[in-house]
């Protein structure tokens, strides 16, 4: 019942016209309804329905739920029960949701529906990564600098709206038997990633630019829900493996399941204009905006002719982070999945059928999740010294090399010999992928000034996809690098 009070109270304090901290009621108004006038006003009017956010509307009058009329000099709201904070870790799942679902179902494509064509099984994760990542890469970086669509929310919501449309057709191609046409669903498959991504890019930079105008630790909260995505994505395999004896019916439950995290994110983002304390820190930028007219005229989406972000000035002084978030991801995905995947155990049978599964999918996504934990507790090392964090990890690229990669291919000599060991440095690769990654997009946003703080969370994320591209490419050349014949000379 004190709580119910209490709610109560904030509420009230909020909509109250005579209370300082309270909404004022436009001029011409208060009349009417001091005199009970609203009784005899209709109940449904003549009105189109909005679904824009109340942060995106520039006509919105003052009693609205976008508290431009709140008074800032108080204490800031709290995020009740983590509300905003767990959104944003729902919208961060989304954003890997697809690059992750058709990377962990590499057995469904390599045994199963590519099976009559093994050339392309073997090379199924170098041409699902350059179908992912490419359109990524470049619309990540469109994004950037061509405000598509006006705002946040027809990026966002458009975005997610074609996702959810590919994914309907990657279930129907599970569907249905393919066997006779085995390269040409290839082709279909690898055309669907292509669309899918290139939704995916505005979305997860749009998501980035949303959590910037928020305190460092949300933007945090996005990259923990990407690293959770990979987790969850790895045991909703196993489990749909495991319960279902037909490959086909695991792969339409499997693609479903993640047809409706999509569907997910696209409803919590029409529900973040409702707390309070997102409309706290919205309010608090456009104050911030005011003060330079030509940032007010951007934040207003006015043409691109007339705004006049400072991208010069954003590279200078966020070009260190930007560094660390490059170089964490470069690294990452130079070893993870291409190396990882190809691994063998030294011990025969060791982990049995779930060798690769345990020590490289579940065990990476379920590190870089901690990683992202620790991250959030635990800011080490500070901006200036997160250089040398990130650097260091480069020594992961040789190094899981030398494990027992590609065995019957390499001539380079196996080093890491000790199955337990191997799986140690998978586990510290994803904590210090996650960790690193976290706080190099905390990082980033605060070295730049408020007004420029969505612009800088977005290059991040751009330049995180340039990481992961960048790795991907890189990882494609170490068949031929452990092949060399000049190893076995040594």
């Amino acid at each position: 019942m004190e709580m119910t009070h209490q709610g109560g109270a904030e509420a009230e304090s909020l909509l109250r016209p005579d209370q300082r901290s309270g909404v004022v009621m436009p001029q011409g108004r208060s009349g009417r309804w001091e005199s009970g006038e609203s009784e005899k006003l209709p109940f449904l009017r003549n009105e189109p329905v909005r679904l824009t956010p109340a942060w995106e509307g520039s006509n919105l009058p003052n009693d609205t739920l976008n508290l431009k009329g709140i008074a800032m000099d108080l204490a800031p709201p709290k995020d009740r029960w983590y509300l905003i904070y767990l959104t944003l870790i729902l919208h961060g799942l989304g954003t890997l949701t697809a690059w992750n679902m058709f990377i962990t179902a590499t057995d469904y494509f390599d045994k199963y529906k590519l099976a009559n064509a093994p050339n392309l099984s073997q090379r199924y994760l170098t041409y699902v990564g350059w179908a992912s990542q490419m359109p990524n890469l470049l619309f990540s970086w469109f994004n950037v600098f061509v405000k598509i669509g006006g705002n946040l929310t027809t990026r966002i919501v458009w975005s997610l709206i074609m996702e959810v449309m590919v994914f309907v057709v990657t279930v129907m191609l599970a569907m249905v038997d393919s066997s006779e046409w085995t390269v040409i669903f290839f082709w279909i498959t690898i055309c669907t990633v292509f669309i899918l991504n290139a939704f995916n890019a505005v979305f997860q930079n749009s998501v980035y630019g949303v959590a910037a105008r928020l305190p460092p630790q949300y933007t945090g909260a996005v990259v923990l829900g990407s690293n959770i995505c990979g987790t969850l994505v790895t045991l909703l395999k196993w489990l749909s493996d495991t319960f279902t004896s037909s490959r086909r019916t695991s792969a339409i439950y499997y693609f479903i399941a993640g047809m409706f995290v999509l569907l997910i994110c696209f409803d919590t983002y029409f529900a973040l204009p409702l707390n309070r304390f997102y409309r706290y820190h919205e309010t608090l930028q456009e104050r911030t905006m005011r003060v330079n007219p030509a940032l007010a005229a951007t934040n207003q989406n006015t043409s691109p002719a007339k705004q006049r972000t400072p991208y010069g000035t954003i590279f200078k002084q966020a070009w260190i982070q930007l560094y660390n978030i490059f170089i964490i991801f470069f690294v990452t995905l130079s070893v993870f999945p291409e190396v990882q995947s190809k691994v063998q155990p030294i011990t025969p049978g060791f982990l049995g059928e779930n060798f690769t599964r345990l020590t490289c999918f579940l065990t990476f996504n379920l590190m870089a999740m901690i990683g992202n934990l620790t991250a959030s507790f635990w800011q080490f090392p500070n901006p200036k010294w997160l250089w040398v964090f990130t650097t260091i990890r480069i020594a992961f690229i040789p190094v899981f090399l030398v494990c027992n990669y590609l065995p019957e291919e390499r001539t380079l000599p196996v080093l890491v010999r000790a199955d337990w060991l191997y799986w140690l440095l998978a586990a510290l690769l994803g904590w210090s992928s996650g960790h690193g990654s976290s706080l190099g997009m905390m990082y980033v946003s605060g070295t730049v000034a408020p007004e420029n703080a969505s612009t800088a969370g977005m290059i991040g994320g751009a330049m995180l996809v340039t990481g992961i591209v960048s790795g991907i490419t890189f990882s494609g050349t170490f068949r031929d690098v452990v092949s060399l014949k000049v190893w076995s000379t040594l």
